[in-house]
């Protein structure tokens, strides 16, 4: 059913994303299908990495955990954008094209009023995407 599924990762909260991850691993297992684990970042220095090369050292370290992990074929995505607090969205919007994703397994948080304004990702991705996407609540 699916071939190639994102997973988007902010590494430097992964653990809030463990639900999502570990549905992501499960529909990985039962389609045979390997997952790319996409982080964002910028091309300057940020707490996580002092350039785009090591933040994706450590993005494919992340990955490779999580395959040893769940048992699944996994690999690592960078997507720069200048701004990520603002162009994450498009970041991963590409990605999806880059990545040859056709499902992409994120976290949300619980609807807020600022969602009324401001949509979450997830939702934004759900609402613009080609491919499926799956928002799993944290």
């Amino acid at each position: 059913m699916f071939k190639q599924i994102m997973a988007p990762v902010d590494l430097a909260h992964s653990e809030k994303l463990r639900r999502a991850l570990d549905c992501a691993a499960d529909l990985a297992k039962r389609y045979d299908a390997p997952i790319t684990y996409v982080g964002v970042t910028s091309p300057q220095p940020s707490q996580l990495a002092h350039n785009p090369q090591e933040f994706g050292q450590k993005l494919e370290e992340f990955a490779r955990g999580e395959a040893s992990k769940h048992g699944v074929k996994a690999a690592a995505h960078t997507a720069i954008a200048h701004d990520p607090t603002t162009e994450v969205d498009d970041a991963l919007m590409r990605a999806i094209d880059e990545t040859g994703a056709d499902l992409v397994v994120m976290a949300s948080h619980v609807p807020n009023m600022m969602d009324h304004i401001w949509p979450s990702n997830g939702g934004k991705l759900a609402e613009h995407a080609k491919c499926s996407v799956m928002v799993v609540r944290a």
